[in-house]
């Protein structure tokens, strides 16, 4: 049986919500879900609405992007890693399809919930957009080697 410290310990790892005071990472993983997901299964398909984002806690996933000759595997994703916020700060639909390649345990969080996280902790945006464009980098020249690769 999981408990919501071993939630908070998992979200206390996440870079992002490393400085964040303990009682409202409590609350995060408190209104948070658990989920398990199969090896293959999407946790969200690239066109979705993003209306909710990931922690992986425990299990892998790939990133994947459908391009002209099929999909693409842009990164791989391990336990502690965020994925799907982009969605929810952007308010567009998801960039990409993230899928599970094992047994996956994932903490669901709502859009909502993070977007409230946000506002009561103005230092977690810039964190945040840190984080985003470190990632933005990264998947640009994964993709852009993905890319030659197919040719």
């Amino acid at each position: 049986m999981n408990s919501i410290q071993d939630e908070v310990a998992t979200l206390r790892r996440i870079p992002l919500f490393a400085n964040v005071d303990p009682a409202k990472l409590k609350l995060l993983a408190f209104t948070s879900q658990r989920i398990a997901f199969d090896a293959n299964q999407d946790l969200f398909k690239q066109g979705d609405d993003g209306e909710d984002a990931f922690v992986i806690i425990d299990g892998e996933a790939d990133v994947i992007v459908n391009g002209e000759s099929g999909e693409i595997v842009v990164t791989s994703l391990k336990k502690n890693a965020l994925v799907g916020e982009i969605g929810i700060l952007c308010d567009t639909p998801r960039t990409a399809t993230v899928r599970a390649t094992t047994k996956l345990i994932a903490l669901r969080i709502m859009k909502d919930q993070l977007l409230n996280m946000i506002r009561e902790f103005p230092d977690l945006s810039i964190e945040m957009m840190r984080v985003l464009a470190t990632r933005l980098t990264d998947t640009t020249a994964e993709l852009t080697e993905a890319r030659s690769k197919q040719n």
